[in-house]
């Protein structure tokens, strides 16, 4: 087991990283291609500034909040907040990213980051509910939404029984294994899913388009937001 895990940790962790890098840099440069040689003409006279301005409201999205779905909202910002700061800043990470990229990361210690990874599992939890018991959010949801909160919900679940044996029922290189996986199942579906947001928000923002939509679905979700048949 421990041979698994050391190559899980090594090779197997240097790949899916490669995977996840180099999948969102193609969604970069692809978008970039697009805004600048296909739509060049028509960004000259875009208003960079209202755009800019707009984008930054997304940061804190207070304002973005569609009534009926401002608790979902809120969790899913927050969520957002966990998914990015325990994996990148969490003390037990440090080490890879300095070991792959030669960088010194500010960490976070065991006991917040327990804390951030407990609140980010239950705001799992609640996504997942009301995407599933909601009627506007389950009109909204498509299967792949719900097999990304598994995904994202096992390394964190894993990590945190991994590093609390009184809490864990499973051997100790079973639930670390279970954990190093599932984490870089996740890094391999990043550029091929919505979580490649991360990297297309700024120009989600810019095209006016939506990432989260499918090509002809924003009248669907127009619908069942507003309870009217609307054309965008």
């Amino acid at each position: 087991m421990e041979q698994w895990i050391s190559f899980a940790k090594g090779p197997l962790f240097a790949f899916s990283l490669l995977v996840m890098l180099l999948g969102l840099l193609r969604l970069v440069i692809i978008q970039v291609y697009s805004l600048i040689l296909r739509k060049g003409r028509r960004l000259r006279n875009a208003p960079w500034k209202k755009i800019l301005t707009d984008a930054s409201t997304w940061v804190i999205p207070v304002r973005h909040l569609i009534a009926g779905t401002r608790v979902f909202s809120i969790v899913s910002y927050l969520f957002h907040i966990g998914i990015l700061v325990v994996p990148i800043l969490l003390m037990d990470h440090i080490a890879l990213w300095e070991n792959f990229f030669g960088v010194n990361l500010p960490a976070i210690g065991r006991g917040l980051g327990d804390v951030l990874t407990l609140f980010t599992l239950g705001c799992v939890v609640l996504l997942f509910g009301y995407r599933l018991f909601v009627p506007r959010l389950r009109s909204m949801s498509m299967f792949m939404d719900y097999v990304l909160l598994g995904m994202i919900f096992i390394p964190f679940a894993s990590g945190y029984l991994a590093s609390h044996p009184n809490a864990n029922p499973f051997p100790w290189n079973v639930m670390m294994l279970v954990h190093i996986l599932s984490a870089e199942a996740l890094f391999i579906a990043v550029p091929f899913t919505k979580l490649s947001h991360i990297v297309l928000f700024f120009f989600d923002r810019v095209s006016q388009l939506h990432w989260q939509l499918r090509p002809g679905a924003g009248d669907k979700v127009a619908e069942v937001l507003y309870g009217e048949e609307v054309h965008v």
